[in-house]
Order: structure tokens, then C-alpha cells, then sequence
């Protein structure tokens, strides 16, 4: 065990954790005021259940043994990380750390990826309905994903015996597939199940009603992602310095290709366009970041951020109604910044693949697009039907009317703002308030609120 590596992998465990909340702000921002709450709880709700389901049975089910084939491991094998409490020698550990770090760094990932799939059907879901897909998605798809490409495990005789896309080949230090395909794909089977916002593409009020979260959000993310991709080395060394620089230059450079896009076509460089370039670079580079140069990471960036500032118009052309471009930044990003590992790999790069550009033909190219489309394929076919059965048992979707006054009020019995000097909880303002921006007023307001809120409770129920 080295101190060093295992202070670095505890620390990237933290700065991954801090990602979750940055997310929540990120699409508590870019939501309509009456729904921030909601969206916001989204995200904690998945921390807190993913959390707990990590520890039981996931990190069992990513990184235990195989069951056969490379499909997912032993669930019940570090049931409740019992295996991994040794302490002194008897310490179990991975390259030079403790498995219990390791398990804690893999958790946060976990976390995050589910939150993210959120965004998909902001200002619309039951909370409920929502914490039931989490759990199952989290089981069903994440877990086993995860084992396909990160359990690089081998046997007693040195064989190898890990997850079936790792075994492949695949080039994906950092989550491309695992968590940003992964969670694009179940974010657009989720649009599609329930359906569009009322005003979609014609409602000026769905547009971000808090700008200044969404710049801290993209902040906090940005800054949890030194730990997502330069952590995954799993050590303090010369591997994390060459992923952590080309997660600094790829964001970068993806926010000037869709601050160009922007410019060109709607005739504004806007602060929510250079938070979602951001974003998008920070998506592509994930896979790519200890596979490309940073000159390469500069390309890719660029790239990565112009596509995906394209790509968010997709929903409108094609109709379905991904509320915070899940698909279009982290489904397309993901795709960019995998396939791109195919075409720029540099066999100096840690990662030691061997790209088109540099000699190494269409072999890369070949497993990488393999292990998009795998991931793609089974996530959204996955999400699904865990959509459709649970929107035909518990209905997944708020009533008309509590999306027209706010999920928050009608499922959360909470405002995010207070109007006119009163309170932002139990029912803070008039629902009429909610929607038009008019505070409640006048005697007896109070009680109105409180019967108003519980007659939405129960329509949303």
C-alpha cells in the first residue's frame, strides 16, 4: 500500500462526491423556477439510494467475481464490503491502494451517473416514480455496464477474467460509456416514455430561470472531474498529471466551438452556452483522457463542443422532449470523445492504443464503436421497460395541473423562492403565484396555500 496513492484516490473520491450536488445546481438552474426543487431532488434522491445500494450489492455486482461470459459479478460477494474491512497486512488491495477506497472512488461514480439521467424529464416526473427507475437502473444497467468495462479482474492462474468490453479491448479510462453513453441512452427512453412538456418548443418560460446556478454548477463539475478522470489512475503519479492536463484543455477548447456555433447561428455568445461547452468537453474527455495528447485533447474539445451545440436542436426536429439535453451533451459527447480514442490514440499516451491517424488502422475504431453501441443498445432498451412498467403501475408522469403550477408545490409541498415577504416552504405562495410570478395576498392566503398544495399532493399522487 502507498500512502500517497491512496491520500490521492481518497481525495478523488471527494471531488467525484462534490459532483452530484454540482449537478443538482446545474439543472435546478436550467429548469423553470417552479420546478427547481424537484429537479434538484432528483439528484440527492439518487445519491442517497445509489449510495446505499453501492455498498450491498453494486460494487459486488461491478468489480466480484464473474458469473460467466464477462456480464456482471457475484452479487453477493463483498455483500456489504464485509470482505474488505481487513486492516495492517492483511489489508486487500488494488494496485497500490485499499479496496475500500477503490470501492468508495467507484461509488461516486455510480451516484453520479443515475443523477444524470435525470435531466431528461425535468419539470414533469413523480419523485417517487423517479426513486423507483434510479434503484432499478442502477441494478439493472449500471452495475453490469460497469463490469463489462472497468472489471479488468484476472484468475488464480492469471487469465484474464473480468468484464467482456474490457477483455475486447476497449480504450475507456474514465467512464464514456459506463457513465455518459450509459446515462444519454436511458435519458432518451425516459423522454420518450413520458412524453412532452405542455409548451414545448413554444413556452418561453421553459428556458433556465437561474443562470447564475448553472455557471456554478458546470464550476463545481468541472472541478469534481479532476477526480473523476485524473483519479482513475488509481495512483498519485505521472498517469493522473497527463489525464488531470487534458481535462483542464478539452473544456477549454470545447467552450469556444460552441460559443462559435452560437455566435454563427443565433447571433450570442451566451454564459449558458459556455456552461454547456464546458460540459461537453468534459464528457468527451473522459474516455480519451489518458489515450490522447493534450494537443489532440485540444482538437477533440473543439469538436466535442461544436457537435454537441448542434446536437441539442436534434429534439426539436425529431420530437421528443430531453429537457436538459442529457442526449444531445452527454449521449453525443460520450459517442465523440470514445469513437475519437479510434482515430487519435497515441501509443506514447498511457493508455498505449494505436489510432488511425497514427498507424493503427481501423482495429481501435472497430472495438470502440462495439462498445458504444453495446452500452447504447442495452441501457435504452433496459430504461425502457423499466419506464413503461413503471408508468403503467405507478404512473411516472405529474397531473396537467401539477405540472402547470410546479412539481415542486404539488409533489414537494415547497417553493424555491419567496415573493412579498413570505416563507418558501408549506405551501409558501398561491399556486397562481407559482406560475405567473404574483405572490399570494390578502387574508386568509395562508390557509388557501396549505389546501391548494394538499389537493395538488393528491393529484399528483
Amino acid at each position: 500500500m502507498n500512502a500517497g496513492d491512496t491520500a490521492w484516490v481518497l481525495a478523488s473520491s471527494a471531488l467525484v462526491a462534490l459532483m452530484t450536488p454540482g449537478l443538482a445546481f446545474l439543472y435546478g438552474g436550467m429548469t423553470r423556477a417552479k420546478s427547481v426543487l424537484n429537479m434538484m431532488m432528483m439528484s440527492f434522491g439518487a445519491l442517497a439510494l445509489v449510495g446505499v445500494l453501492w455498498v450491498t450489492v453494486g460494487y459486488s455486482m461491478s468489480f466480484g467475481a464473474d458469473l460467466g461470459g464477462g456480464i456482471v459479478g457475484n452479487p453477493l460477494e463483498a455483500f456489504g464490503l464485509e470482505s474488505l474491512l481487513a486492516t495492517g497486512e492483511d489489508t486487500p488491495l488494488v494496485g497500490t491502494v485499499p479496496e475500500l477506497a477503490f470501492a468508495a472512488f467507484q461509488g461516486t461514480f455510480a451516484i453520479v451517473t443515475v443523477a444524470l439521467v435525470s435531466g431528461a424529464i425535468a419539470d414533469r416526473a413523480k419523485f417517487g416514480s423517479w426513486m423507483v427507475f434510479a434503484g432499478l437502473f442502477a441494478v439493472l444497467v449500471y452495475f453490469p455496464v460497469a463490469h463489462w468495462v472497468f472489471d479488468a479482474s484476472t484468475d488464480a492462474a492469471g487469465a484474464f477474467a473480468g468484464g467482456w468490453l474490457n477483455g475486447l479491448g476497449l480504450i475507456d479510462f474514465a467512464g464514456g460509456t459506463v457513465v455518459e453513453v450509459n446515462a444519454g441512452a436511458a435519458g432518451l427512453a425516459l423522454a420518450l416514455v413520458l412524453g412532452k412538456r405542455k409548451g414545448f418548443g413554444k413556452d418561453p418560460n421553459h428556458r433556465p430561470h437561474n443562470l447564475p446556478f448553472v455557471m456554478l454548477g458546470a464550476a463545481l463539475l468541472w472541478f469534481g472531474w479532476f477526480g473523476f478522470n485524473a483519479g482513475s489512475a488509481l495512483a498519485a503519479d505521472g498517469v493522473a498529471g497527463f489525464a488531470w492536463i487534458n481535462t483542464l484543455v478539452a473544456p477549454c477548447a470545447a467552450i469556444l466551438g460552441w460559443l462559435l456555433i452560437e455566435k454563427r447561428r443565433d447571433g450570442h455568445a451566451t454564459s449558458f452556452g459556455a456552461a454547456s461547452g464546458a460540459v461537453a468537453g468534459l464528457v468527451a474527455i473522459t474516455p480519451s483522457c489518458a489515450a490522447l495528447t493534450p494537443l489532440w485533447s485540444v482538437v477533440l474539445g473543439f469538436v466535442a463542443g461544436a457537435v454537441c451545440a448542434l446536437a441539442v436542436g436534434l429534439k426539436y426536429r425529431f420530437g421528443y422532449d430531453d429537457s436538459l439535453d442529457v442526449v444531445g451533451v452527454h449521449l453525443v459527447g460520450g459517442i465523440v470523445g470514445t469513437l475519437f480514442i479510434g482515430l487519435a490514440a497515441s501509443p506514447e499516451a498511457p493508455s498505449g492504443g494505436q489510432g488511425l491517424f497514427y498507424g493503427g488502422g481501423l482495429d481501435l475504431l472497430t472495438v470502440q464503436a462495439i462498445g458504444v453501441v453495446a452500452v447504447m443498445v442495452y441501457s435504452f432498451a433496459v430504461s425502457l421497460v423499466l419506464a413503461l412498467a413503471i408508468k403503467a403501475t405507478l404512473g411516472f408522469r405529474v397531473s396537467g395541473e401539477a405540472e402547470e403550477v410546479g412539481v415542486d408545490l404539488a409533489i414537494h409541498a415547497e417553493t424555491a423562492y419567496a415573493y412579498g415577504g413570505l416563507g418558501s416552504s408549506g405551501g409558501a405562495f398561491h399556486p397562481l403565484g407559482l406560475a405567473d410570478g404574483t405572490p399570494a395576498a390578502g387574508p386568509g392566503a395562508g390557509e388557501r396555500e396549505a389546501s391548494d398544495a394538499e389537493e395538488l399532493a393528491g393529484a399528483a399522487r
